[in-house]
């Protein structure tokens, strides 16, 4: 029976909340398993409590005790994504306001879904394995036995024992290594983490790593093979952050590092705190994608500091982070810039809303999640929705500086708690007691509980859109005897952003002939391009024009890294193309093993392949 509070939770969040936890790992490449123990310092919330049900899945329990003193536990029905219920009965009463120790000891499953253990040929370096994890949404409980619920926040403390020529890093300050008393051949790395958190920002890597200084709070972390090329790509960081503390108010975390993990990793970032995870696709050469540290490193006030209660309030987390990232665009930048990243983002809207269908109910802003695996909701519809709202207040409120107010006094009244839309609301209304007449003719019920898109389209300064729209244009338009008054010197004045932005405009329209993609590769060399957010629309585009050549290339690049952003809408793109549906799958079968277990798994839908079959490694 999922939690009253959290319909992706087993956990009795009524009943008592975690307030620190105490990791201990030893790391095991050989079997692909964690062997762990892990106590939970929990604080009673009613009288004569005896009993609290963990979220774990896959996990293999061997032992619980409360206080020291054995306790009794069973495992529940198992569920297809909430995984198994850990229902503990302590041996004494406790009232509101005690506290007890809870320790269990365990060992996770080789599959375990929060988890991606890489061969050493799956890396960069080739010589070492690799392990690392993700979390979000509710995969921390196939590693850590926890009320893996975004409501519940708590400080950590981890060690965690590797062989000694590999690195471990997590969520967390680093304190210290020191050999480990058990085994000559290995090394145990302590973590402490002092800021209250959700289960769902626990992360551990464990590689062949090395690290870089690229500020006064900042490391990039790697493989040696990209560990330069990440210092020069993320040299703006400590710039990032503070122009973010000077919109939304002081970093607290302590220390802001990136890792840039293998190719598999399945986001283009994930904001753990103090560690930054990135996927290697961001490494353009230029710094042209490093506005998804900007969306990270925002992170760190919405979603990390103010967190989402449940993941059906994920826009909490997603649209303020998006809203923030463009705020540092637009410091560092321009407004124009801002408004141009923003018209980017309402196409993307429209494409995932296209995707789910203008009626899928998981198009809503505040979508019902009862039943529903969270990773299925995963879209741009949170980030980018969420964005349109916030920036449809921002110009009612009266414009940036003033609704920027707002979400800095947002931020303060609810660090280091969660939030649902409701409170945000209210707290809105209250912020804004002298504009509540303009704030109650906002349509709030077609914002938030409708599906499709947004009920206001917002006006953007087409400034910097205004060549990418025309270039678009000109190709719709034209016949085959025009072809050839295109020339390399349309794109030469582009930025890689206006670029990205010509070729989603083209996806946005019916398929070119074919004739015209062939020459558009003749005048522009796209497939010379390097960046990943070039070539995937490249890639698309050429595969729904019918180049049959363009297949190899983007099947190749849908498998050669992991990004779902990437990976979903190339496969589907040729799966789309009759002629090459069964090399689709025949590659996808090739590959699935290598995938991280959440993109294969999707993947299979996508290309509806049986989905049960992904989990087999």
């Amino acid at each position: 029976m999922a939690s009253a509070l959290d319909p992706c939770s087993f956990s009795s969040s009524a009943k008592c909340a975690t307030k620190h936890l105490n990791l201990g790992y030893h790391v095991d490449f050989g079997r692909r398993v964690l062997t762990a123990k892990a106590e939970l310092t929990v604080e009673v919330l009613q009288d004569r409590f005896s009993s609290l049900t963990l979220d774990t899945r896959d996990l293999k329990i061997s032992s619980v005790t409360a206080n020291g003193q054995e306790a009794k536990f069973a495992m529940g029905a198992k569920h297809s994504f909430m995984g198994t219920p850990l229902e503990i009965t302590l041996p004494f009463e406790l009232s509101r306001g005690q506290q007890v120790i809870v320790e269990v000891g365990y060992e996770t499953a080789p599959a375990a879904s929060a988890l991606q253990w890489l061969t050493p040929e799956q890396t960069a370096g080739k010589e070492h394995p690799y392990l690392f994890s993700q979390c979000q949404a509710n995969h921390c409980r196939s590693m850590v036995p926890c009320q893996d619920s975004p409501s519940v926040k708590h400080t950590y403390y981890a060690q965690v024992s590797v062989p000694k020529e590999l690195v471990a890093v997590m969520s967390a300050m680093r304190d210290g290594q020191e050999p480990d008393p058990q085994d000559s051949s290995r090394v145990v790395y302590r973590f402490r983490q002092p800021v209250p958190m959700p289960s769902y920002l626990i992360a551990i890597v464990v590689g062949a790593l090395e690290s870089r200084v690229i500020g006064p709070r900042s490391r990039v972390w790697s493989e040696k093979e990209l560990v330069d090329k990440a210092a020069f790509e993320f040299s703006e960081t400590e710039t990032m952050l503070k122009t973010a503390e000077d919109l939304a108010g002081p970093y607290v975390w302590g220390q802001y590092d990136i890792l840039v993990l293998p190719p598999s990793f399945p986001y283009g970032g994930m904001e753990n705190p103090c560690l930054t995870f990135a996927t290697p696709t961001l490494l353009a050469g230029d710094r042209s994608l490093s506005n998804v540290i900007a969306h990270e490193i925002s992170h760190s006030w919405t979603g990390n500091l103010v967190t989402n209660k449940t993941w059906e309030h994920f826009w909490l987390n997603e649209g303020h982070t998006v809203y923030l990232e463009r705020m540092i665009g637009r410091s560092m930048e321009s407004e124009q810039f801002r408004q141009f990243k923003a018209m980017g983002g309402w196409k993307e809207l429209q494409e995932s809303i296209n995707t789910f269908g203008s009626n899928n109910p998981l198009t809503n802003l505040v979508p019902s999640l009862h039943e529903v695996d969270p990773d299925d909701a995963f879209s741009s519809v949170p980030y980018e929705k969420g964005f349109a709202l916030l920036y449809h207040l921002e110009e009612l409120m009266g414009g940036p500086e003033v609704f920027m107010g707002f979400v800095k006094s947002y931020i303060q009244l609810f660090a280091y708690s969660s939030v649902t839309t409701e409170e945000w609301k209210s707290y809105l209304f209250t912020y804004f007691k002298d504009k509540v007449d303009i704030l109650n003719k906002v349509d709030w019920n077609a914002w938030m509980h409708t599906p499709g898109m947004p009920p206001v389209k917002p006006q953007y300064d087409t400034t910097m859109a205004d060549t990418c729209i025309a270039l678009c244009q000109r190709w719709t338009k034209a016949e085959e005897k025009d072809l050839g008054g295109f020339l390399e010197s349309d794109v030469k004045t582009l930025s890689s952003h206006q670029l990205i932005e010509f070729l989603s405009l083209l996806l946005q329209e019916e398929p070119l002939p074919l004739s015209h993609v062939e020459r558009m590769q003749e005048a522009y060399d796209l497939n010379a391009f390097m960046n990943s957010e070039i070539r995937y629309r490249w890639l698309r585009l050429c595969v729904r024009c019918k180049l049959e050549s363009a297949v190899p290339a983007a099947l190749k690049m849908a498998t050669e890294q992991g990004r779902m952003k990437f990976t979903r809408p190339l496969f589907r793109e040729v799966y789309g193309f009759t002629k090459y549906r069964e090399e689709a799958l025949l590659m996808f079968q090739d590959h699935r093993a290598a995938m991280h277990p959440v993109t294969a798994s999707l993947v299979a839908k996508d290309l509806k392949v049986d989905a049960s079959q992904t989990t087999t490694f």
